[in-house]
């Protein structure tokens, strides 16, 4: 049986990220821990149409799982090892950036949206797929975007700017899914990997300004609020003091009723206000 899967042919040196951040060292732990169990089962020719994408049984035998489970079976020991590199290399950052939770929902939304754009574009292929390299590939745009003119080596030998190495990728991942052959490289997956990485890197870019602007107004309209509070609570106490100022003139009995009544209701609010803040 052929397998499909995702490869890389490139190195870096230059980035010098901490050893292990949480979902990095969470994603690759699963990984390998996958990757011992399944060489020494002996049983991947078994595994792979089960875990890894066979388009033609995802949605044709309801085996819905795929799409997400082939991210975590890889077809041999380099591809798992470079795959994890890479991941190491240049995740760790982003997640320093984004945190836990934001990196591990932009890996599975690339991973498993490039399984489904997969499965879409070859229905009827029995060939299974396997390797995290769309949800790579994503997290490669997404550092790309985010960090343009940091210098890579390729091969440890040649300097080159991430945007670059990201447009060289994507073209090759591009042209090659047009026309894949008998490549056992799934390219078609790479490319949806980036493209869905930048559309929701994007658009994700564009709810966090919407959700800034609204906390910026929502924070706005509570200053607001607050400072007209205190000014009629500055007011209050005007009245306050010059009813007080009454008292010390001209002594107690000298208030009008509604006088009365007001400062022993002005001073039950200013009161409670007091215990409040």
């Amino acid at each position: 049986m052929r397998f499909s899967y995702q490869n890389h042919r490139w190195d870096q040196s230059s980035l010098r990220p901490s050893l292990f951040t949480d979902a990095i060292k969470l994603i690759i732990s699963i990984n390998f821990l996958i990757f011992i169990l399944q060489y020494f089962s002996g049983i991947e020719d078994k595994l792979f149409p089960i875990f890894g994408i066979v388009p033609s049984k995802t949605f044709g035998e309801l085996m819905l799982w795929q799409p997400f489970t082939y991210l975590f079976f890889h077809g041999g020991i380099w591809h798992v090892l470079i795959n994890m590199f890479v991941l190491w290399m240049f995740g760790s950052e982003l997640e320093k950036y984004w945190g836990k939770r934001e990196f591990l929902r932009f890996f599975f939304v690339t991973g498993v949206g490039s399984g489904l754009v997969t499965v879409l574009f070859s229905l009827s292929s029995s060939t299974p797929v396997v390797g995290a390299s769309g949800a790579i590939y994503g997290v490669l745009l997404a550092y790309g975007l985010m960090f343009p003119n940091r210098l890579v080596y390729l091969y440890f030998l040649i300097p080159i700017k991430v945007k670059y190495l990201v447009i060289l990728i994507g073209t090759i991942a591009f042209f090659s899914s047009l026309n894949p052959g008998y490549s056992n490289i799934s390219h078609l997956t790479h490319l949806s990997g980036m493209i869905i990485g930048f559309v929701y890197f994007r658009s994700n870019l564009n709810w966090n300004t919407i959700n800034h602007f609204v906390i910026h107004r929502k924070n706005e309209i509570k200053r607001h609020y607050k400072d007209k509070k205190n000014e009629k609570r500055e007011a209050l106490k005007l009245k306050v003091d010059a009813v007080l100022d009454k008292i010390n003139e001209k002594g107690y009995d000298s208030l009008s009723k509604s006088e009365r009544e007001f400062l022993f209701t002005a001073s039950k609010k200013l009161s409670q206000e007091e215990d409040k803040n």
